[in-house]
């Protein structure tokens, strides 16, 4: 059934979320967040989500925070990470459904899907929550989960999430009094990734650093410094001797290469 609905998303991963509800239902509006400079000359780059709604031909809207504003045209939002709080005022307006990628109330917060893999969970899942006041905290409509395989990154998590996360949105619409549940649990959080969290201890066991790597990648990217010099690592796994062993690598200032082409550089 095709449900009229606005979408509140930024991040890439909202973007994949909106562009597979445009395939199945009409989005009256995307609310998303202000362009803000991007790369090394912080040129003013568009949200991902606001990329995929223009090339739809849906209409967006940036404020730097919500407020009673412009009509949505729609009875429900759809929250993907969006990053900011819905004020309470706004909450009673209309129903809000938050896609959080993770198993609730396990991780809530920022970075559920790099936090999930660097603690070496090995399944992990996406919830769909009516917002509340509290981060994360909503009564839960619909609850699926997936497993982590060994060699997943977050790219991938976030690529499994995305597609689970469209269906069980389908799985709440549909439902004209959907039910809600508290959450149970324990509750962990996710909090945002820092400059402290892509450093490498590399005292610590291997397959922790490995989970480290994975986490970050393709979007992070984790630092080390090997051989006297600083490196962004890719990708990593445990070594035929146990050891923690870089895979892909990008030196500060130069192009991703294999770990053992820039080692061979090093030599000559």
């Amino acid at each position: 059934m095709t449900s009229r609905i606005a979408v509140a998303a930024p991040a890439p991963f909202g973007a994949d979320v909106l562009e597979g509800l445009a395939s199945r239902h009409e989005i009256s509006c995307v609310v998303t967040r202000p362009d803000a400079p991007s790369g090394r000359g912080r040129r003013l780059a568009a949200p991902p989500a606001k990329t995929v709604a223009e090339r739809l031909g849906i209409p967006t809207f940036q404020p730097e925070r919500l407020a009673p504003g412009p009509e949505l045209g729609a009875s429900t939002v759809v929250v993907v990470a969006y990053g900011l709080i819905v004020p309470e005022e706004l909450l009673g307006e209309r129903l809000w459904l938050n896609v959080h990628p993770s198993l609730l109330p396990r991780w809530r917060g920022a970075a559920p899907v790099e936090r999930a893999i660097m603690a070496g969970d090995a399944e992990t899942g996406v919830t769909i929550i009516r917002l509340a006041k509290e981060l994360d905290a909503g009564p839960i409509a619909a609850q699926r989960t997936f497993a982590i395989e060994g060699d997943d990154d977050a790219g991938d998590v976030y690529e499994k999430a995305a597609g689970v996360a469209v269906d069980l949105v389908d799985v709440v619409l549909a439902d004209p009094a959907p039910a809600f549940r508290a959450q149970r649990g324990d509750v962990t959080y996710a909090e945002k990734i820092s400059a402290a969290d892509r450093l490498l201890d590399l005292s610590r066991a291997p397959n922790e650093l490995v989970n480290v790597v994975r986490a970050l990648s393709p979007h992070i990217g984790a630092r080390a410094e090997l051989h006297g010099r600083s490196l962004t690592i890719w990708r990593a796994r445990v070594g035929d001797d146990g050891s923690f062993t870089p895979v892909d690598v990008q030196p500060d200032g130069g192009r991703r290469m294999s770990y053992d082409a820039w080692l061979r550089g090093l030599r000559r």
